[in-house]
């Protein structure tokens, strides 16, 4: 009798890993990626040294700085959150 029950992770609130990288590493190692194979040459190091440094750089800062500094430069915007502007909240 097979088992057709979705897979529970054994962590639930570990974060979504490939290999070694999380995906903001991942997203660092796919842009870097792409712009290395738009100009070519010598930024063909930049696959190497790019994730490298964002990977160390990312451990003097809190958790998902990222996602943050992208909302305050007005790329990326938050769900769920009220606008910056907002002086209160009510939850």
């Amino acid at each position: 009798m097979e088992n057709n029950l979705p897979l529970i992770p054994q962590y639930l609130s570990a974060p979504l890993q490939v290999l070694w990288f999380e995906p903001d590493d991942l997203a660092v190692c796919i842009l870097s990626f792409m712009v290395a194979s738009i100009f070519k040459g010598f930024f063909w190091f930049l696959i190497l040294i790019g994730p490298f440094i964002y990977m160390r750089l990312k451990l003097k800062y809190p958790k998902s700085f990222l996602k943050h500094m992208l909302y305050f430069t007005g790329i990326k915007e938050l769900k769920y959150y009220p606008a910056i502007f907002y002086k209160k909240f009510n939850e």
